[in-house]
């Protein structure tokens, strides 16, 4: 207490005194004053002496309620509604002490001098209280003129709290080069008013005006309570002017008090999807995850990583990660640690091809769920080192399917893709196969494997939006292989959400095929991105079109003609019906196609053929 109070700027607690007390003084004479209608004459001399009898006891009773209430230890540059309720209530304390002090000396004075009192000197504490805010406002505006001529011009959209507190920030930053100019909001009640000096210019349908009125240079989203509908028609319509965009991640923020400048993000292409966010029952997960031992293999790519970032939120027993690229492995690795200091996390360093690494893993941990996401998926690359393919994704899932059989692994889940279906590239037919490897295993081993196939992932390792994004970086061209090539998209987080979903509905040998929503076309996609990043797609940043690459579809299906669909209690998730195939054939030919890959030749292309016969490639 003793160095807290050494801190205070005795100097300027000196001189609030001074003025305070030159307050009283002069809000005690000039109430007489205004009493006997502004008229020194018309003062009786009888009031006179007793004010000059009482104005040694008011000041040291005001002076002593003015510090009860803190009006001396209070940061006055950033003075607010708090410190002008305490001006309120330490002045009428005051006013009601010098009235009972009159009473009690016996110097009374008119009833309604004690009422002109108070106004005078609570007009004249909040004066000299909030002078020093008002003088340093009008500073800062001068210095603002000077250091933000170079700054940012911001629309805002939405005029609640929100935006409020950005604007706030923004005033009192001295950091901040945003200059905030028009701020836009549906509500037609408070078209025409201002929001902490900032106009409200009018709906959605004045932006693009207003752009070109007030020169914006960025536009910020600020209604965290926004649907997802509302926010992709305002976006889309923000997308159009050419402005930097920014949001607030979510409506937490706001609930929390946790809004500020440094939360926002740039507005990203799902925002503009337009789908409301995939709900999943977080019980049913809760209750199949919680105190199990779970492994995930390729936990530190895009999807592995996200599986483990959702489990450690389930509270499993352990969560073992297995990848074979180390600095993925490490990054996810720091990153539970961080967020999860309880949870009993082990990370290895282990490739799926090897039989006795996964088998030594198995023995050593003995996991009860795994989630098999190892794969090598890129469709270029695998269309020449497609061996590579079958010894990876094939033969690593069907030795890892192996060991977590001979060890007692209660549930398997394998990440599939819809690339699967009627696949025209090799990497799609390695993860068919790799289906029908968990559906062979399936039929003669107590775990239950299940596999569950989705789309593509935005933001996801060798997806299209970091290329995209790296190619408007660089200035252009952003390459879309055909203007008519579509695909379906879900968020990373959405995917897993829905695989730790299905893996809690699994029995044993479905295929989990996820509701993807609607297909977008690939060309919409890079001409979202190239508008949010602030460019005009044609002129700033041309589209180019390279053609399909080898084994490309025009668009992906999720599910093959002989599959059926069977709902679940996810309306997002649906059962494909497996189709029947002879496990002892499949067998033979799995051994064939083994010794083709490990001897490098030219025939595995025909090899895939003869297991899936869907699988269309030009010799």
């Amino acid at each position: 207490m003793k160095q807290n109070f050494l801190k205070i700027p005795i100097n300027r607690i000196l001189a609030l005194i001074l003025l305070d007390i030159m307050s009283i003084v002069v809000a005690s004479f000039a109430a007489l004053y205004i009493r006997f209608d502004f008229s020194f004459k018309g003062i009786p001399q009888e009031y006179l002496i007793k004010f000059e009898n009482i104005i040694a006891y008011n000041i040291i009773l005001t002076l002593l309620f003015f510090a009860v209430w803190k009006l001396y230890k209070s940061v006055w540059r950033y003075a607010s509604a708090t410190e002008l309720l305490n001006i309120v209530f330490a002045t009428t304390c005051a006013s009601i002490a010098q009235m009972i002090l009159c009473h009690i000396l016996n110097q009374k004075m008119p009833r309604s001098y004690f009422v002109i009192y108070w106004f005078l000197l609570f007009g004249m504490t909040t004066v000299i209280r909030f002078s020093y805010r008002i003088l340093r406002l009008i500073n800062s505006k001068r210095s603002e003129l000077k250091t933000k001529k170079d700054g940012s011009n911001v629309m805002l959209i939405g005029a609640g709290a929100a935006a409020n507190a950005i604007l706030k920030e923004i005033e009192t930053s001295r950091y901040l080069n945003l200059n905030p100019k028009c701020i836009i909001d549906d509500n037609p009640g408070c078209h025409g008013k201002f929001l902490r000096g900032v106009p409200i210019v009018g709906g959605r349908d004045k932006i693009a005006d207003a752009v070109g009125q007030y020169n914006v240079d960025e536009i910020i989203f600020a209604i965290p309570s926004a649907n997802t509908h509302v926010k992709k028609e305002i976006l889309d319509i923000c997308k159009e002017t050419g402005c930097k965009m920014r949001t607030l991640p979510g409506m937490y923020q706001l609930l929390n008090g946790d809004v500020s400048v440094a939360k926002l993000k740039e507005v990203e292409i799902e925002d503009l999807l337009g789908r409301d966010p995939i709900e999943i029952n977080t019980e049913e997960v809760l209750n199949y995850v919680k105190d199990k031992v779970v492994l995930v293999t390729g936990g530190g790519g895009s999807i592995g990583s996200e599986l483990c970032r959702q489990i450690a939120g389930h509270q499993p027993k352990q969560l073992i990660i297995v990848d074979i690229y180390e600095n993925n492995a490490y990054a996810i690795q720091q990153e539970l640690i961080r967020k999860y200091p309880t949870l009993d996390l082990v990370v290895l360093i282990a490739s799926v091809r090897n039989t006795e690494r996964i088998e030594d893993v198995f023995r050593r941990y003995r996991p009860n769920i795994v989630y098999h996401a190892a794969a090598h998926k890129h469709v270029p690359l695998m269309e020449v080192s497609p061996n590579e393919a079958i010894k990876n994704n094939v033969f690593g899932t069907y030795r890892t399917a192996q060991a977590a059989d001979k060890y007692g692994v209660e549930k398997f889940v394998l990440i599939s893709t819809d690339k699967a279906v009627n696949p025209t590239n090799v990497m799609g037919a390695s993860k068919r196969m790799c289906e029908m490897v968990i559906q062979m295993m399936n039929r003669k081993s107590q775990t239950n494997f299940v596999a569950v196939r989705f789309g593509n992932v935005l933001g996801s390792n060798g997806s299209v939006i970091p290329l995209f994004k790296k190619q408007i970086a660089e200035g252009g061209p952003v390459t879309v292989t055909d203007p008519n090539i579509i695909r379906y998209f879900m968020t990373i987080p959405e995917a897993v959400s829905l695989v730790l979903q299905a893996g809690a509905y699994a029995r044993g040998g479905e295929i989990f095929v996820l509701d993807m929503g609607e297909p977008v076309k690939i060309v919409d996609l890079a001409t979202n991105l190239i508008k949010l990043s602030g460019y005009k797609p044609g002129e700033d940043i041309e589209i180019k079109f390279t053609g399909l690459r080898p084994g490309e579809k025009m668009y992906e299906e999720l599910l093959m003609n002989e599959e059926g669909l069977k709902k679940t209690a996810n309306k997002m998730i649906y059962i494909g019906k497996p189709i029947e195939f002879d496990d002892d054939v499949f067998k033979k030919q799995l051994d064939k196609i083994y010794q083709d890959a490990y001897a490098e030749t030219d025939r595995i292309r025909e090899d895939i053929k003869e297991i899936v016969p869907t699988y269309q490639f030009k010799k």
